[in-house]
């Protein structure tokens, strides 16, 4: 069982990440922005080192988590000297060929984490060298729940869902935000009652199939049936696996 992680960037997922993995494991950052760097150092208290990312950086016998924009990788990739044990890339359409041509590591894995790491909530589904797959399980566990894969193919599907999810449905909070104000609810209030329509719900598909969630508010006659019918007609749920294919399309373009 590893003990170390060092974390390659600096940005948002980068840092929802430090938030789980640094309670777990001994945490090393390192990116090119040495004033960020300075504030999470700041933030964390203790909890991490940082190193500035520089020519010779120095991987040998690391566990690394690679947390940069996929065009940043060759630009990385060269500064990064020695064979880590381990290379956890978060980017999204970069294939596991285009990371072992990169980066040498003895164990090469792909993630897909959410910004829901950032309160410990991230779904992350994970695929690559299955001799790593149970210390990739624990450590994508230390910021939400994980999901192992078995092909590629999967883990794009999966961007196109979970990582690209919380887009969707911050689209749908705000419409039915919206909504409720152009009916008369003060805005306020209808944002109280969208997040906590989300809260709620999420704890109810825990033990319930989505359809049997509808059917139980769906009274004949009734308000639920009217809604959703004026949903139906006009093709919701059509334009969310609409969402979903060009997403995963986009994934394979941008993976090549």
């Amino acid at each position: 069982m590893i003990e170390s992680l060092c974390i390659v960037g600096s940005g948002k997922m980068a840092t929802a990440i430090i938030k789980g993995v640094s309670e777990n494991y001994e945490t090393e950052v390192a990116a090119r922005d040495e004033k960020r760097l300075n504030e999470l150092k700041d933030e964390f208290k203790g909890r991490i080192t940082v190193k500035k990312l520089r020519n010779g950086f120095d991987i040998e016998g690391k566990n690394l988590i690679l947390c940069v924009k996929p065009q940043a990788l060759d630009k990385v990739a060269l500064q990064l000297n020695g064979s880590a044990n381990s290379l956890l890339s978060v980017m999204a359409g970069v294939s596991l060929e285009k990371l072992k041509y990169s980066i040498e590591a003895r164990h090469t894995l792909r993630a897909m984490p959410n910004l829901a790491a950032t309160y410990g909530k991230s779904m992350t589904t994970l695929c690559g060298d299955e001799s790593f797959k149970d210390e990739a399980l624990r450590i994508c566990a230390t910021f939400g729940t994980a999901l192992w894969l078995n092909s590629e193919k999967e883990i794009d599907i999966a961007t196109a869902l979970a990582g690209s999810g919380p887009a969707y449905l911050a689209l749908v909070a705000e419409a039915l935000s919206d909504a409720a104000v152009k009916e008369g609810l003060k805005r306020d209030d209808a944002q109280i009652l969208s997040r906590g329509l989300f809260e709620g719900f999420a704890e109810l598909l825990k033990d319930n199939h989505p359809a049997l969630l509808k059917d139980s508010v769906m009274s004949p006659g009734g308000t639920t049936a009217a809604g959703v019918g004026a949903l139906e007609e006009r093709s919701v749920r059509d334009a969310f696996i609409k969402a979903i294919h060009y997403a995963y399309e986009r994934a394979k373009e941008i993976k090549g």
